[in-house]
Formats: structure tokens, C-alpha cells, sequence
């Protein structure tokens, strides 16, 4: 079995081969750059083995290593992707020299790929990572708008203070027109067109509301200034375009969570935005030998300190991925409100004198073992074998 040991960087990649079976080192040291020139080198030392026969051994580096995982599945080569602490714990139990070369953690990882099972990446692995780079960056977005919400809330309070309570504190489709188009109290409290935010708000926002609005900007205090004005236009053309995109984002990847059609979307409660989440974030399930795994890979498990007669149990590691663990905090909260059984161990552990958000945490590992089943077994989910 011929073993190959990749470190990625950004512009070149290096790598150890050997022969497991003979022991011998075919490649001790070579470094081939991140184009076509130095992939097509790497491939031609693998050409005289055949490819069920090569197993290739990386860490998980971002989108450093994307392109050359794309040409070994091109190729028809199989890969299996390490986390780096793993590779880092790994290298300190074999030495405690603390050195970081390239050539000796290419030999790390090549030793870590030989001590362990070969579970090769999923072919959907590029879908998957598609999927989460969209999810990635809409979080991202969705952040980047809630500043602008707090910077255009903190405009107002100069221009009118009144305007955003009057909404129940949300800026609706038909305020943020409202705001668009007049941007003062005092141009507010003049404004005629009453049947253009009727529209919009789809007949909620009433005549009784509008001569509201009106009486509410005359008798403002709010103080209009040409240059706060200008702040608010900025920011509200900001916030729409950021809220544009959002929306543009979503239709995306709700159309590939779609196609893929993935067990978890059949969780009630789970919808295409969350699934999307955790399915791209976890990536193959196979990877996982249990359900216990994927609660470590989102950092939702417990610290544990033993030594001698002293155990203790801290609060969650949060090691991981930060996104994942925020959706399933966030769906653990959603789903107990459509399945009673997951209420029910949710009251359970409110009983015991747990918080709310130590109890989701415990409702977390419970949905995590449902999702684990559905995914590795490919089934959809009955509410009836729950327990």
C-alpha cells in the first residue's frame, strides 16, 4: 500500500510516499507548487502504482487545498483530510522537540494516515464545501447587517426618536420605505402618499396608522440636519443592498440543500438554511464512528479533568466550528416546540436545576444522535421511534 503525507500551504505543497508494505521511502522530500505544472508533477509520481492502492493523507486547511483535492478527484485518487490539531497533538506524542518543518509534518501526517482507518472524503465533498462557503458568507452578511440596524437605530434617535418605537421597534418593509423616501420627521409630517406604504405593508399599515405617523413627526423632537440625513441615506442604501444579497443567498442555497435532499431536512423544524449549516460544517458523517463524535467536532461537549481521587466536568470546550454550534443551539431551541418528545427531555432537564441553555445543550446531543442516524442510514425521520 503506497502512503503519501501532504502539508498545504498557499503556494506550494509538499509531500513524503512511502511503501507500507516494503518500508520503503519512495518521495523523502519534495515540494510542488500550487498550479498545473506542479499537480501534473505530483500526479506523475503516483502514475506507477494503481489508484486503489494510494492512500493520500491531508490536513484541512480552508480553500488552500481545494484545488489540488478537485484534480485528485478528477484523477480518480481518494483523500482523507485531517483537523490540524490532531496532526499537533499527534507530533507531540512522538517527539517533544518542538520544531515546524514542512518535510517532517509531511511525514506526520503520512505516520498519522498509517495509524489509523482510511476513510476517504465523500464524493460530495465540493458540493458540501460550496454549501458552506454560501452559508458562511450569509452569516457574515447577516452580522454585517445588524450593525447597520443599530447604526441607522442610533440616526434616528437624533432625527426621530420616535419613529422606530411606533413600529414596535422593527424596521418593516414599510419603514424602511417610509425612511427611504423622507428621511426627516419634518418631511414626514407633510407626507400625502398614504397608498404606496398601504401597499407594501399589504393593507396593515392602515389611514388611522398613517395620520398617526403624521401627528407623531409634527409634535418630534427630532432635530433634521442636512448632514444626519446624509448618514441615514448612506446607511439605509447599505442596509438594503447587504439585505439584497442576503435574500439572493438564501434562494441559493435553499435550491442546493433542495437537490441534495438531505435526511435532516426532514426534521420538523430544521429548514433549509439550518440544514445547510450542518451538513456542510459536519461534511461525510461517515467520517464519524458515533453520534458522540459529531457533539465533539461542534465543541458542545464538556471539559473533563481527571487526576487521581479529583473529577471534574467544566463548561463546553467550544472547540470547532463556532458556526455549527450557533445553528444547533439556535434549531435545539426550534425544535422543542414541534416534537414533544424533545420538549419533554427538554423539561426533564430543567427539572434537575439545569439552565435553559445547558438544557438545549443536552436537547443538542439528543438531535445530534437523530441526525447521525438519519444521515449514515439514509433514512427519513419518524417522530414515532424517538425516545
Amino acid at each position: 500500500m503506497i502512503y503519501v503525507g501532504i502539508d498545504i500551504s498557499k503556494y506550494k505543497h509538499d509531500c513524503f510516499i512511502c511503501n507500507n508494505d516494503t518500508g520503503e521511502v519512495i518521495v523523502d522530500d519534495l515540494s510542488f507548487e500550487n498550479n498545473k505544472k506542479g499537480f501534473q508533477q505530483f500526479l506523475d509520481l503516483l502514475k506507477p502504482y494503481d489508484n486503489s492502492n494510494v492512500r493520500i493523507g491531508l490536513e484541512a486547511t480552508g480553500h488552500y487545498g481545494l484545488n489540488l483535492k478537485l484534480f485528485l478527484e478528477k484523477n480518480n485518487y481518494t483523500f482523507m483530510e485531517f483537523n490540524p490539531l490532531l496532526i499537533k497533538e499527534f507530533k507531540k506524542s512522538l517527539s517533544l522537540r518542538k520544531t515546524k518543518i514542512d518535510k517532517i509534518d509531511t511525514k506526520i501526517i503520512c505516520q498519522k494516515l498509517m495509524s489509523v482507518p482510511y476513510k476517504p472524503n465523500s464524493k460530495l465533498f465540493y458540493h458540501k464545501y460550496g454549501l458552506k462557503s454560501l452559508s458562511r458568507l450569509r452569516e457574515t452578511l447577516v452580522k454585517q447587517r445588524s450593525k447597520y440596524m443599530v447604526q441607522l437605530t442610533n440616526v434616528l434617535d437624533i432625527i426621530f426618536p420616535e419613529f422606530k418605537p411606533f413600529f414596535n421597534n422593527m424596521f418593516s418593509a414599510t419603514s424602511l420605505y417610509l425612511l427611504g423616501k423622507y428621511k426627516s420627521s419634518e418631511k414626514m409630517a407633510k407626507m400625502r402618499d398614504f397608498e404606496t406604504p398601504n401597499k407594501i405593508s399589504k393593507g396593515s399599515f392602515t389611514y388611522v396608522k398613517f395620520a398617526k405617523l403624521k401627528e407623531l413627526a409634527k409634535n418630534s423632537i427630532g432635530e433634521s440636519d442636512e448632514t444626519f440625513e446624509i448618514e441615514l441615506d448612506t446607511i439605509l442604501n447599505l442596509y438594503n443592498e447587504i439585505d439584497s444579497k442576503i435574500n439572493s443567498l438564501d434562494k441559493q442555497i435553499s435550491t442546493i440543500v433542495k437537490e441534495l435532499n438531505p435526511p435532516t431536512l426532514s426534521i420538523p423544524g430544521i429548514g433549509e438554511l439550518t440544514t445547510a449549516v450542518i451538513i456542510s460544517e459536519f461534511g461525510d458523517f461517515s467520517k464519524f464512528s458515533n453520534s458522540a463524535q459529531l457533539l465533539s467536532f461542534a465543541g458542545l461537549e464538556p471539559g473533563i479533568y481527571q487526576s487521581g481521587t479529583m473529577l471534574n466536568k467544566g463548561k463546553m470546550v467550544k472547540r470547532g466550528s463556532g458556526y455549527l454550534r450557533h445553528a444547533l443551539m439556535n434549531i435545539a431551541n426550534v425544535v422543542i416546540k414541534y416534537n414533544p418528545t424533545f420538549y419533554d427531555y427538554y423539561l426533564k432537564k430543567r427539572s434537575e436545576g439545569k439552565c435553559h441553555r445547558v438544557a438545549l445543550s443536552h436537547v443538542c446531543k439528543k438531535l445530534l444522535r437523530v441526525i447521525y442516524k438519519l444521515e449514515t442510514q439514509n433514512i427519513q425521520f419518524d417522530p414515532s421511534l424517538l425516545k
